[in-house]
This record gives structure tokens, C-alpha cells and sequence, in this order.
């Protein structure tokens, strides 16, 4: 509010129009805008002032503040790197198929074809030796029916040894039928152990990357309540250096006239000094027209 406003609201009270609301409400509004502009000085002067002996306290403690803030902003971009490394390392782990894994499928799918194969034989043989069985007991039946019709006459012998001779080469058969199913169940149970061992391989790897995974997992929680603290850190001594740089901006402006040393501090914000004071004086003449003078 300049001067002119002043007197022409001075008339208006004079016939009766006061509107204290609405003046309370623009010293409020001018007042936050002198606080931030308070702040704007400080921060922007607060290095000048050190000869200044009544802001003394002031410029050292936020010489000390700066250094903390300065120390706390470090950690906090060093944490965050470490941070952004432990997701890069949890996202490569969950999305990343290792190659010895792709291995390890591509033998058990081998592995599994064999067995399959190896079953199929061994189902053959059986089958093979079924039959041999069948024409064995067939032969044996035939032989025992012919011994029993001769009765007291005597049996064809070229026949019975015929049929003797069948059955010596069935069992032979049979024999070597059984000895191949044999040798193809130890190689199915040697498949068997073999799948068994690369599923255990398997089973290692995917508990590694687990582990792997719930390493990055606790890095990144930890990393985040770091970050946390860091920042609840950088923020009270934020707030502290602004207090400080509110108070070292509004000694400045108030005394720019007086003392010198505060006129050099603030030359360079000779404007900003001079909308300072207009504010202060427009929140006094509002506060005055309200009736709060």
C-alpha cells in the first residue's frame, strides 16, 4: 500500500466504510512476501556479513550448517547411487536367464528323449519276450500231448526232437531277451539319476538367484530408510539455515541506511532491499487501518 492508497482509505473510514477484514488479510499476504524476501537477502548475502559483529552468531552457525548440509548431501547422492545399482542388480537377477541355466534345460530335454527312446525299447523287448514265452508253453504243451496219445506206442522222435530243439532255441531266446531288458533298466536308471542330478543343479541355481534377488531386496530397503534419515537430516537443517538466513536478510535490509558494512553486504540487492521496505511500510499502514496500529 503506498501513501495515496493510505489517504484515500483514511477518507473512506471518515464516512464510514471500513473494511478491516480485507485490510488484516493484505498485511498477512505482505507479510509472508517480506518473510520469503527476508529469506531471499539472507541466503543470497549471508557471506558478506562475517565483519558484521551483530550477525555474527548468525554467519557462523551456518557456516557449520552449510558444512553439515554440504557433508549430509553427499551421503545422500552417494546412497542413491548405491540405490539405483542395487535395483539395476535386482532387475538383471529376476529378468536376466543365465546361460547355464538355458544349459541345464536343453540336457534334462535331452536326457528325458533318451529315457523315452530307452522305454520304448525296453517295452519291445518285453513284448518280444511275451511271445517267445507263449510259443515256448506251446511247444512244451504240444510235446507233453503227443507224449501222452503214443500211449504204449512209441513217439515220433524226429518230431519230439524237433520240438526239443525249438524249445532249447526259445529259451535261449527268452535268455537273451531277459539279459536286454535288464541292460536297458539299468541304463533307464542311470538316465534317471542323471535327470535327478541336473534337476538338483537346477534347483541350486534357481535357490541362488533367490538369495541373490533377496540380497538386492534387503540392499534396497536398507538403501531407502537411509535415504530416509538423510533427507529428514538435510531438511532440519534446511529449515535451520533458512531461519538463519531470514534473520541475517531482515537485519540487513533495516539497517542498509545506518550501517555501512550492511549497505556493502546488500549493494548488489539494492532493489530487493527497496521492495522490502515499501512492504514493511504497506503492512504497517494496513495494520493501522484496521485499528491494530
Amino acid at each position: 500500500m503506498t501513501s495515496s492508497h493510505y489517504l484515500f482509505a483514511r477518507i473512506a473510514m471518515a464516512f464510514g466504510y471500513v473494511r478491516k477484514a480485507q485490510r488484516m488479510g493484505e498485511a498477512a499476504s505482505e507479510m509472508h512476501l517480506l518473510r520469503e524476501a527476508e529469506a531471499q537477502l539472507g541466503a543470497a548475502i549471508w557471506e558478506k556479513v562475517e565483519n558484521i559483529e551483530a550477525l555474527s552468531v548468525e554467519y557462523w552457525n551456518l557456516r557449520k550448517l552449510v558444512k553439515q548440509n554440504d557433508e549430509v548431501r553427499l551421503r545422500l547422492t552417494e546412497c542413491q547411487n548405491k540405490l539405483n545399482k542395487a535395483h539395476e542388480e535386482r532387475a538383471e537377477i529376476l529378468n536376466k536367464a543365465p546361460e547355464n541355466n538355458q544349459e541345464l534345460f536343453d540336457k534334462r530335454m535331452a536326457l528325458l528323449i533318451e529315457l523315452e527312446k530307452l522305454a520304448y525299447q525296453r517295452d519291445q523287448v518285453v513284448a518280444d519276450a511275451r511271445e517267445v514265452r507263449r510259443s515256448y508253453v506251446g511247444y512244451k504243451t504240444k510235446l507233453e500231448v503227443l507224449t501222452s496219445e503214443t500211449g504204449d506206442q512209441p513217439v515220433n522222435q524226429e518230431m519230439a526232437d524237433q520240438i526239443k530243439d525249438k524249445l532249447t532255441e526259445l529259451r535261449e531266446k527268452f535268455t537273451v531277451l531277459k539279459e536286454e531288458r535288464i541292460r536297458i533298466g539299468l541304463l533307464i536308471e542311470e538316465g534317471d539319476q542323471k535327470v535327478d542330478e541336473v534337476d538338483s543343479q537346477l534347483r541350486e541355481e534357481k535357490q541362488q538367484r533367490r538369495e541373490q534377488a533377496s540380497l538386492a531386496f534387503q540392499a534396497i530397503g536398507e538403501g531407502n530408510k537411509e535415504i530416509s534419515i538423510l533427507r529428514a537430516e538435510s531438511g532440519v537443517l534446511d529449515t535451520q539455515m533458512r531461519q538463519l538466513f531470514a534473520e541475517i536478510g531482515r537485519y540487513v535490509s533495516r539497517n542498509t541506511r545506518q550501517n555501512p558494512a550492511c549497505a556493502a553486504a546488500a549493494a548488489s540487492h539494492h532493489g530487493l532491499v527497496e521492495v522490502m521496505r515499501a512492504l514493511r511500510r504497506s503492512v504497517a499502514l494496513n495494520y493501522r487501518l484496521a485499528g491494530n496500529a
